[in-house]
């Protein structure tokens, strides 16, 4: 890391310092910047506000709460903007530009002169990538998050994104809703500032960024209309300036431990199956890897306690509410590593020897009386899924736990999307729908898991079925869905080789998945299979050349953490 401090780092190369550094404070005296504040430590403030994503409309209060902290400390604000992901704006689906904010956010931190950044983003992919581009530039960092919505209402009833979208629009399509009333119910769900209002995706990668020691203490479920959630950016911004004498950097913050005691939270939350990906691909920007085997161990040990949306009844205003991650983390403490660290140079045990005064036990439980006696996700292998699928136990239809069916394939989205609703689609209750093509390389892995309902079936009454694809599903999602099968279809793995009428196995207590094809047929069926036609220019060339796998988080290849980075 440089010795240079506030304006003198990362010069312009010019091939004189001096005159770089002149140059440099001509220009930023141009700002309107007084030489005294030049001369000062500079923190950059990542900012990700967007025209196209509504979770991050409190962005510009945020960034001014974050500069009066830093201000206060003694340092100046230079916010500046990176890539920003509003999960529904983007086509073909968000994940396939994560990695190209993270690499945004790691560049535009390493390129300018910052001693230190304060990174702001909440809704799904954004945090994620901050936190990947924070793990490889490696300078003290504080992750700070835009806080969930507060819930509308409709007919006497709390709506909030997304899980009630859901669980509306598969009413609508049985029909036991009208075209008005889904359209009413449309303006109501999303009704403030913030990111999804239960424990989907971006509630849950608060929950681990605060759980790794990214972010201070107390912040992950502060609602984005709460006046705390200012209070908490001004102290991030206060906070962020002490690091710059006492450095405490991502690398030494985000270890093994504290990647374990992230997935345990995760399994105690009973949050996203995203967020397996996203902390994989975290924790491999610094070799950190935690094996299948692993992951499956923590989640047995480690019960459900958290009764949100979509697995339960509450919503993110509810969690805060009844005490937050700091209930969760104290009910869990003997299971956690306690002596990780995080960006104030606590140890996790430190933040814990304080009792909770009170707890709502009706959103978050104890230890004696859980949601679950077991964790909310698990990771299922089998001849389909070789090298692993994951499952959300947590919600899922227990019924539908062990089972054989026979496969109804879909090849492709489109595929889905022309016959799911054909009345003459060959389909009933108890198959099980299969979806291939959807993963990284195919389709850049949308949240396309969530396979609907025939809509002949849905209109019959039925909720759920088994549903397995190498797609994504929302965290906001619940169904009996197995997820992110790697290797993909379009890369050759056996997903490819299911055909209809096929005959699939599904065991949750073996987690286990099996075709119920003998090797040499699948082996016959993936050689006759076409090669996928890859993009042949630009991100979605690259993308396409050098995406990794679900096991490896879906990083670039050659941004993952290599033996010269040690």
């Amino acid at each position: 890391m440089t010795k240079e401090r506030g304006l003198k780092r990362n010069l312009t190369n010019y091939g004189d310092k001096e005159f770089a550094t002149y140059l440099r404070k001509s220009f930023a005296r141009s700002m309107g910047i007084s030489k005294e504040m030049l001369d000062k430590p500079i923190v950059g403030i990542a900012m990700t506000p967007s025209g196209f994503n509504s979770c991050h409309r409190g962005m510009p209060e945020l960034v001014d709460a974050v500069s009066r902290g830093i201000l206060a400390a003694g340092a100046l604000p230079r916010p500046f903007p990176t890539i920003s992901l509003g999960e529904v704006f983007l086509s073909p689906t968000s994940m396939v530009y994560r990695n190209l904010m993270a690499m945004d956010t790691e560049e535009m931190v390493r390129a300018q002169p910052m001693d230190a950044v304060v990174m702001i983003g909440g809704c799904d992919k954004t945090v994620p990538a901050q936190l990947m581009g924070a793990a490889s530039a490696d300078i003290p960092t504080i992750q700070l998050v835009t806080g969930p919505m507060s819930t509308g209402r409709h007919r006497g009833e709390r709506l909030g994104a997304c899980t009630d979208c859901r669980r509306f629009w598969g009413k609508y399509r049985a029909n036991e809703i009208d075209t008005a009333e889904i359209t009413e119910i449309e303006g109501k769900l999303s009704t403030t500032s913030g990111t999804c209002g239960v424990m989907g995706t971006a509630s849950t990668m608060a929950c681990i960024a605060e759980t790794l020691g990214m972010s201070l203490p107390d912040t992950a479920a502060i609602p984005s209309v709460h006046s705390e959630r200012l209070v908490a950016a001004e102290a991030s911004g206060h906070a962020i300036v002490q690091l710059i004498d006492n450095p405490i950097l991502p690398s030494e913050i985000i270890t093994e431990k504290s990647v374990e005691n992230a997935f345990r939270v995760l399994m105690a939350i009973s949050g996203s199956t995203n967020a397996i990906v996203h902390l994989t691909a975290v924790a491999g920007r610094l070799g950190i890897k935690i094996s299948d085997e692993r992951l499956n161990e923590i989640s047995d040990e480690t019960p459900v306690l958290v009764n949100l949306k979509p697995v339960g009844e509450g919503y993110m205003e509810d969690f805060y509410a009844a005490g937050g991650l700091r209930a969760v983390l104290h009910e869990i403490k003997h299971l956690l590593h306690l002596d990780t660290i995080n960006v104030l140079g606590q140890t996790l045990g430190e933040i814990l020897e304080e009792p909770m005064d009170w707890v709502d036990r009706t959103y978050i439980k104890s230890l004696d009386d859980p949601v679950s006696n077991v964790g909310g996700l698990i990771s299922v292998k089998g001849n389909i899924a070789p090298d692993g699928a994951i499952f959300k136990r947590a919600a899922a239809t227990p019924e539908l736990f062990e089972v054989e069916g026979r496969a109804v394939v879909f090849e492709n989205l489109e595929d889905l999307a022309n016959r799911i609703d054909d009345p003459d689609l060959d389909v009933e209750a108890n198959d099980i729908l299969v979806l291939k093509n959807a993963g990284p390389v195919a389709a850049g892995m949308p949240e396309a898991g969530y396979l609907p309902i025939p809509k002949k079936l849905a209109q019959q009454g039925v909720k759920d079925m088994v549903r397995l694809s190498d797609a994504r599903m929302s965290g906001t999602a619940f169904g009996t869905i197995l997820l992110h099968i790697s290797p993909e279809a379009g890369i050759g793995g056996p997903l490819a080789a299911v055909e209809n009428g096929d005959r699939i196995q599904f065991s949750v207590s073996k987690k286990r998945i099996e075709l119920l094809v003998d090797d040499k047929t699948i082996e016959m069926r993936l050689k006759n299979k076409e090669p996928l036609k890859m993009p042949e220019r630009g991100y979605r060339a690259l993308y396409s050349k050098t995406v990794l796998q679900a096991p490896d988080g879906c990083d670039f290849d050659f941004l993952r953490h290599t033996s010269a980075d040690s």
